[in-house]
């Protein structure tokens, strides 16, 4: 059977790319190889695998099957998104300059500024969804766009296609995190980025259970560079993180179908309630991108951001008082979870940067999970209450 993604649909895929029946016993489900090393018919003569950071065949499976969703050809696991990040800096090298969303999650910023720019990178912080502030940015160092889209807290989006078909015109690489989105809903590599990013703890675990992060490209040349530092750093998960992440993949497409459904009618609700001043959702006719969000992602995905009305107080009221909604960081598993940005998810980035960008201390965002819709609606009405 080929694996060709234009051959079958996406929950197909999810199941049964990049796997096959055991050939030692017939088992259907992907076995968890814990050996560290692998056994050699003669020295340097090995029958795929050599040592388990090097490569593992419970994590090929998942590589493969989280690449085949993503349309890319070369998929690579680590052991978190941070690790994914961290490998994709180490492209570059002193003195190269990278472009960065101006509203991206706390830990990428903190990655990024507090640790990659003392090897001598360079970062600028830009508004991507304008395309000329985009450009007046770019130097004859710039060598990386990196792109959240939607941002993290505020729900940005940046057109990928567009970004893409200006940067390569400086040959500047494009790499998209996607973690919001998940490949469900959107496939960069089909809108011209060279390299995707997940934080795969989020929706492709999807139950809060397992750490984990991902790289797909479709360039050859540029998956060997990945690999060869995947391999050399060695920040890569162990095979029963790959085990949990493949088993969760395989119910991808209908936990995304539920967090949609789900935040939409939250989203909804919200924009119609008295203590909110605003909501911010890309399914929403009032997200100033809404277009845009129609036209390169196939859904909305499940997080929303609002702005409670009145102050600090009032916020945390209302986030101690939640019941269904756990009041946690991190985001895309089934269960529903609330947070603080300004508090929790971005405490990292300075005070005065959250002010710029609007992430005050209002701001409330919500990763909506997939219980019952009435029952989400209900509690978060008598969070309401009792503000």
């Amino acid at each position: 059977m080929s694996w060709n993604p234009n051959n079958f649909g996406f929950d197909t895929r999810a199941i049964h790319a990049g796997q096959k029946p055991d050939a030692e016993a017939g088992a259907v489900m992907q076995p968890i190889y814990l050996s560290s090393t692998f056994v050699q018919s003669s020295p340097g003569v090995y029958r795929g695998y050599d040592y388990s950071r090097a490569g593992n065949p419970t994590r090929a499976a998942y590589e493969a099957c989280l690449a085949n969703l993503e349309s890319g050809q070369f998929g690579f696991a680590f052991g978190s998104g941070c690790a994914a990040m961290t490998t994709v800096a180490h492209l570059f090298q002193s003195g190269d300059h990278i472009v960065c969303s101006d509203d991206v999650y706390g830990g990428t910023f903190r990655l990024f500024d507090q640790v990659i720019k003392n090897n001598g990178i360079e970062f600028s912080y830009v508004d991507l969804r304008d395309l000329v502030a985009l450009e007046k940015s770019f130097k004859p160092s710039t060598k990386l766009i990196w792109i959240e889209t939607p941002t993290n807290p505020l729900l940005k989006l940046a057109d990928i296609e567009a970004i893409a078909k200006l940067a390569h015109t400086k040959n500047i690489l494009v790499a998209v995190d996607n973690t919001f989105m998940s490949p469900y809903f959107q496939r960069p590599l089909n809108l011209g980025a060279d390299i995707v990013m997940h934080s795969t703890t989020k929706y492709v675990g999807g139950h809060s259970d397992v750490i984990g992060g991902a790289l797909i490209v479709n360039d050859k040349a540029l998956s060997e560079k990945i690999y060869f530092l995947q391999k050399s750093m060695g920040g890569v998960p162990s095979p029963f993180d790959c085990y949990m992440a493949l088993r969760s993949l395989k119910t991808l497409g209908l936990r995304m179908r539920a967090h949609n459904a789900n935040a939409m009618k939250v989203a909804q609700y919200l924009e119609k309630h008295p203590k909110v001043t605003r909501v911010v959702y890309p399914g929403l006719e009032s997200h100033p991108q809404h277009t845009l969000a129609k036209k390169q992602m196939t859904g909305f995905g499940g997080m929303i951001t609002f702005f409670i009305k009145g102050g600090l107080q009032e916020a945390k009221t209302f986030l101690e008082s939640v019941r269904v909604f756990a009041l946690a960081e991190s985001l895309g598993g089934v269960e529903s979870l609330i947070e603080h940005p300004a508090i929790m998810t971005h405490a990292s980035v300075p005070p005065e940067n959250r002010k710029a960008l609007g992430i005050d201390d209002t701001l409330i965002r919500l990763s909506v999970g997939v219980e019952n819709d009435q029952d989400l609606l209900a509690d978060l009405e008598q969070a309401f209450l009792k503000v």
